[in-house]
């Protein structure tokens, strides 16, 4: 796929889930179970429920707080009257003990395929073995994968 293929089919995959004073998308093609949503609010992310995000469960603050704890950008938000979220500033990298980097900020993130993608977070390969790059999948050392 091209760059601008590429952005819509994340766009298609993403799904958004409406509050009313704020909403939640989660792109499953960025997700790798971190599950710092599921501990942070679990009364707002529920895996056994259907639909498993309700925004409307918490405080529309403590939902972007929890939101900003996913380390991959498979969860972002935008309040009800429009304001996206705010990337980090200044942007930060962090390398995990396993290799992964942990970045946050203002990014653009180039894919193999020259696909540009510009999340608020990205959890990016350290190892050099993820089919996924430069994104982290977790099939090499950098991911936890037992055989790196």
């Amino acid at each position: 796929m091209g760059g601008g293929d590429e952005a819509a089919a994340h766009r298609r995959d993403a799904r958004t889930y409406r509050g009313a004073e704020i909403a939640v998308t989660f792109d499953p093609r960025v997700c790798r179970h971190a599950a710092e949503c599921v501990r942070g609010l679990p009364a707002v992310f529920d895996t056994a429920r259907r639909p498993w995000i309700s925004p409307d469960a918490a405080e529309p603050g403590l939902v972007a707080e929890v939101v900003r704890r996913c380390p991959t950008g498979a969860l972002t938000y935008r309040a009800a009257d429009g304001g996206p979220e705010v990337p980090q500033r200044p942007t930060t990298v962090r390398r995990t003990p396993d290799g992964r980097l942990l970045v946050r900020g203002e990014l653009r993130v180039a894919g193999a395929d020259g696909a540009v993608r510009e999340p608020p977070r990205a959890m990016l390969c350290g190892c050099g073995r993820s089919a996924e790059q430069p994104y982290c999948d977790r099939s090499g050392a950098c991911g936890g994968a037992a055989d790196g």
